[in-house]
């Protein structure tokens, strides 16, 4: 459940991410890694991957006729109701690009992808930054982020390609990854938006008081606390206000 096009330009940005990501935290080079991509699209991902490193890649989506077979045989799964067709401890490598802004329970899936990859394995994971100044500025304004609207009543469209109906916020995506068990996580983007670089130089001398009040009473209620707080801090950060995509990747200890 991808809106990945081969050859779309932003796409390969955030492609470009999550191999900088994965080349980031490689030790050997020479080895070949079990891969897999869940809601791999057309196999654009592991084409970009495959390009630079010696991989065995496995691929699975629900919409398996856009996927290029001649990169690997892919499975068809239903991520809202079916489990990932793998073993446990499989892969070396799981990445899961665009996905989970499609998926009514993400947190089922990353609990999957947890299942599937070996101690020691990366996972990485983008998803549209719904925190940025322009997204921000949007949801004041409507009370949609950006990249998410309305969605059809009583149809099934919304389950298309094209729709996102789970709004992660970075925190929330952190937390899940530390909840399912996944430890050492570090936060990229794809690239800053030129807009929300604008609103937030425009924006700060008002917002900073906000954010330092904001933080003074989450800590007095008991809701910031020594062990989030360092996630906590990163929605008034650069790449979270200013970013376009955000790309995590975190490792199975």
């Amino acid at each position: 459940m991808c809106t990945e096009q081969i050859y779309d330009v932003p796409m390969q940005r955030i492609y470009d991410g999550v191999l900088h990501e994965l080349q980031n935290r490689i030790v050997n080079n020479d080895m070949q890694f079990v891969c897999l991509d869940i809601g791999a699209g057309g196999g654009g991902l592991l084409k970009r991957i495959s390009s630079v490193l010696n991989i065995k890649a496995y691929a699975c989506d629900y919409h398996v006729e856009r996927f290029d077979h001649k990169i690997c045989i892919i499975q068809q799964v239903d991520l809202n109701n079916d489990r990932l067709p793998y073993n446990d401890d499989y892969f070396d490598l799981v990445t899961c690009s665009e996905v989970f802004e499609h998926l009514e329970n993400y947190r089922a899936s990353l609990r999957e992808a947890f299942r599937v990859l070996k101690k020691g394995g990366i996972f990485i994971v983008t998803t549209p930054n719904v925190l940025n100044m322009k997204s921000r500025i949007r949801y004041l304004i409507s009370g949609f982020a950006n990249l998410f609207g309305p969605l059809p009543i009583k149809t099934d469209n919304y389950y298309s390609t094209g729709k996102h109906i789970t709004p992660i916020p970075y925190f929330y995506l952190a937390h899940s990854l530390i909840d399912t068990g996944f430890d050492d996580i570090n936060l990229n983007v794809d690239k800053l938006q030129e807009s929300s670089v604008f609103y937030m130089a425009l924006l700060f001398p008002l917002l900073w008081p906000l954010w330092k009040l904001f933080l003074y009473y989450e800590r007095k209620s008991g809701t910031l606390t020594d062990k989030n707080s360092c996630h906590v801090s990163k929605h008034f950060s650069k790449r979270i206000m200013a970013g376009r995509t955000v790309i995590l990747s975190a490792l199975k200890i």
